[in-house]
């Protein structure tokens, strides 16, 4: 049973970590030569004359600015007058809470003769309900061929948090994934 157990351990112990490690989830159109776009522009997701100073994109900084070393280092710049292509970010976030109980401490006596059984109990300690709270984040990207008007590339990542968390790291650090699957690899 054991050498059957050990060589089975790396096994389980890579599912299960596969099961809890964030994926990139990434759809580009595969006829499309990303080679011609050298330049982007951005704007902002929804109403783009509405949506200009939008206060639940405080890290709308911190996100254009690392897709922008990104992009950079795969030969495009900003071009805001006439783009090859522009680039729009989602962000999402939704709180997610769950309960647990911690266990029941009861005192009990019991009383018991020939024939008959007697007996009674009284929570004394426990049974306290505790809520955890935890954001679940989404962070997209969507880029626009500015000659056709198509989607030609978009990547997204989600993962939960917490607030007290870097926020701001884990926004780079996720940008960064999702531009690693971006069709062109960095060449500076």
């Amino acid at each position: 049973m054991k050498t059957l157990t050990l060589p089975l351990l790396p096994i389980i112990l890579f599912a299960s970590a596969r099961l809890h490690a964030q994926s990139v989830k990434v759809d580009y159109d595969t006829n499309v030569d990303f080679k011609k776009f050298k330049t982007y522009a951005w704007l902002a997701p929804g109403d783009s004359v509405l949506n200009r100073e939008r206060l639940d994109k405080v890290y709308g900084g911190t996100i254009t600015y690392t897709a922008n070393q990104e992009l950079k280092g795969r030969g495009m710049k900003v071009d805001s007058s006439q783009p090859d292509a522009i680039f729009v970010f989602y962000t999402s976030m939704q709180e997610i809470t769950t309960y647990s109980q911690s266990p029941t401490l009861s005192i009990g006596v019991g009383v018991a003769g020939p024939g008959y059984y007697v007996g009674g109990s009284v929570p004394v300690a426990g049974g306290n309900i505790t809520a955890h709270t935890k954001e679940d984040g989404t962070l997209k990207y969507a880029m626009y061929d500015t000659q056709t008007g198509k989607m030609v590339w978009s990547g997204i990542i989600q993962k939960k948090f917490e607030m007290s968390d870097d926020i701001e790291k884990l926004l780079i650090d996720n940008t960064v994934k999702i531009f690693k699957k971006y069709p062109l690899k960095k060449t500076r």
